[in-house]
């Protein structure tokens, strides 16, 4: 195939492609498989590679995330993205009308109503049709250029039939389904879970990583044009088709009313409505709808005259409180929680609410028998919000939290500046439960089929007890439980055989360790590099380390120090478990390395090495790479197309290399 062959069938798969994802991500009715969309897409991947003079920025194949960022740029907004007032009740609405009326001087004003999605606001712009850029809001005038992570959202078009400067803007979010799975993943990894969808989209569109956003089944809905050089429309109803017509997702609930009392009927309507949605709204946005007439009206210095948004009040529900649930976590903190008559709250049926710990639940009187008020914190975490005191009837009853663990009968403890109580039981039942289902989640051992129905359905059948049994389990013994036939049994147990050769800082990441995350146990394994250099270092050893802190350092002693914990880990490397760093070595790091103990910044397209290659690199060679320039910077290495941090670096005297000294001084 030469190049003109190439360039025809990459405009035909991109044309069929760019199709595909209107049909299935703005119009909601695919046309074709997700086999065949696949193929599309791998055929244009494998051409692209080929050919890679002829991608362009436009192409759907730019969808999967590029290289991780060093940090955002800021951005200018030509025309400012100003935040609207607030409304809360129907009088407000009533005053904003008669402001807007009294400001026109006219009797009737129509108002363009829609759904305030509950996500991040950004703006979109298109050159000559194709998008350019795209920002966060932030404070209006100076948002951060996040278009790299925007491109992954696949709903907006990477291309448009519009040859005018044209820059639109929307909310960009997290579908509720998108943002279960993400929690339901962020447990199983043992990390700490998004309150809500609206932060789950900020914090997936403000990753340095794209790829990382990539994953996170973002969508948006455009809302608005900012900067428009040849419109022509002359009212907001009229853009919002023609956003349609470009091609760019719009929410379908928009309606166009003639005066405030139907504005108020149909805001009421969504209260009702709303818990069916698949993606969260928070209120209404009321628009006048005539652009000449929003020109008159002008701006205050935070928001437009001529919107507002209705804001939803926080949903309540009141209902019983007939006992509180004790449970036992993997670090042994006992956790309360409130069991309630069935009750719906934002479109869902609530049994349960978190009570957090025992100063909670003293500091708010909370009662079994109680009636108390719940809400759903960001809508999605059910919480006791007060009790009804006036309510009571003399049969409620004090909660006391127990002196000894629920799973297991030790006593509790309330460790030094601690609220919770804890179990310190190392053989506590519920603990090493959820120990077990830790150590196989994906930041850790990563064991494909062993999920925590899994873990609990061996832990009950006695077939494991601690980690080391998983690596004892026999195919016999498998093939008993029930839903588990020969495929299942054999896919476990090879699962289980290559855990073994994961490098080590996924063993001590897995093991629970106190305060040693994912990140901690990478630094670790990279600067002890083997399990017995580990467990023979001291307390000054760790704290030698940098980024391990004295709290970390005392709690990996303190875990070392146990016996039953040595006889653990002898196990697991009789095993067969790597106990070995296979990561690059700092010992094989050259100690006349020029990288050795300094901090290194990266900017601009390196065009030898990938910007992750870089990285790794230096690192090997003794470096740490940060994403901001300070006074702690040794080297800034500037590519092509360097930014603020080359003009901040030769501010502060620092060393700047171009990327032929990058390559030479790592020997490339």
């Amino acid at each position: 195939m030469d190049q003109e062959q190439a360039k025809n069938q990459i405009e035909q798969l991109r044309t069929e492609i760019n199709k595909y994802n209107y049909q299935y991500h703005v119009e909601d009715n695919p046309t074709v498989s997700d086999y065949e969309y696949d193929q599309k897409m791998n055929e244009l991947i494998r051409i692209e590679t080929e050919f890679p003079e002829l991608i362009t920025s436009d192409s759907p194949s730019q969808r999967i995330g590029g290289q991780p960022l060093d940090g955002f740029e800021k951005v200018q907004h030509t025309v400012p993205m100003l935040s609207l007032g607030n409304a809360f009740n129907q009088e407000d609405l009533i005053s904003f009308d008669r402001r807007v009326r009294e400001g026109l001087g006219v009797e009737q004003v129509s108002y363009v109503c829609e759904l305030k999605i509950d996500g991040l606001a950004v703006s979109l712009r298109y050159e000559n049709g194709v998008f350019v850029q795209g920002a966060t809001r932030g404070d209006g005038s100076t948002g951060e250029d996040i278009t790299n992570n925007l491109r992954t959202i696949r709903s907006i078009p990477l291309r448009i039939d519009q040859g005018d400067t044209i820059e639109v803007r929307g909310e960009a979010f997290m579908p509720q389904k998108s943002f279960l799975g993400l929690n339901k993943q962020k447990e199983d990894n043992g990390e700490e879970a998004f309150a809500n969808p609206r932060n789950a989209a900020a914090g997936s569109l403000r990753q340095l990583d794209p790829k990382i956003a990539a994953k996170r089944n973002l969508d948006i809905f455009l809302y608005a044009v900012g900067q428009w050089e040849a419109g022509t429309l002359t009212s907001h109803s009229e853009r919002l088709k023609y956003l349609k017509e470009l091609g760019f997702k719009t929410n379908p609930e928009w309606r166009v009313f003639d005066r405030m009392e139907t504005v108020i009927d149909y805001v009421n309507s969504w209260v009702e409505k709303r818990p069916n949605l698949s993606y969260d709204i928070d209120g209404i946005v009321i628009k006048v709808d005539r652009l000449d007439y929003q020109d008159t009206l002008g701006f205050t210095a935070k928001s437009p005259r001529w919107a507002i948004a209705y804001k939803f009040p926080a949903e309540e529900a009141t209902t019983k409180l007939y006992d509180i649930e004790l449970s036992v976590g993997r670090t042994g903190v006992v956790t309360p929680t409130a069991l309630l008559e069935p009750v719906k709250v934002a479109g869902t049926t609530v049994q349960r609410a978190s009570l957090h710990n025992e100063d909670l639940i003293r500091e708010k009187d909370i009662r079994i028998n109680d009636t108390v008020v719940i809400k759903k914190a960001g809508d999605i975490i059910p919480e006791v919000v007060r009790v009804l005191t006036d309510q009571r009837t003399g049969l409620e009853q004090a909660f006391h939290m127990p002196k000894e663990c629920p799973a297991c009968g030790s006593e509790l403890v309330r460790l030094e500046e601690e609220v919770a109580l804890r179990c310190i039981n190392p053989s506590c039942p519920a603990q090493l439960k959820e120990g077990l289902i830790h150590f196989v989640s994906r930041n850790a051992m990563n064991i494909d089929g062993l999920g925590e129905k899994v873990i609990e359905q061996l832990f009950d059948e006695k077939l494991i007890h601690t980690i080391a049994d998983l690596y004892k389990l026999e195919r016999e013994e498998l093939l008993k439980l029930e839903r588990m036939g020969e495929k299942s049994a054999d896919n476990l147990l090879h699962a289980i055989d290559v855990s073994k050769d994961n490098s080590l800082e996924r063993l001590l990441f897995g093991l629970g360790i106190r305060y040693v995350g994912s990140k901690g146990a990478k630094t670790l394994a990279e600067n002890f590099e083997t399990m017995d250099r580990l467990v023979e270092a001291t307390f000054e050893d760790y704290i030698s380390v940098y980024e391990i802190g004295e709290k970390m350092a005392d709690s990996i002693v303190r875990y070392f120090d146990e016996e039953q914990v040595k006889e653990l880990i002898g196990e697991l490397s009789s095993l067969g478990l790597n106990m070995e760093y296979k990561g690059p070595r700092k010992s094989e790091q050259p100690e006349d390395s020029v990288f050795m103990n300094k901090t290194v910044v990266l900017t601009g397209k390196l065009e030898v090495l990938s910007r992750q290659e870089a990285i790794e690199k230096i690192e090997a060679y003794g470096g740490k790479v940060t994403g901001s320039v300070s006074k702690k910077t040794d080297i800034l290495v500037a590519g092509i197309d360097a930014g603020s941090k080359l003009d901040k670096a030769k501010s502060l005297g620092i060393s700047i290399w171009d990327e032929q000294q990058l390559t030479e001084a790592l020997g490339e």
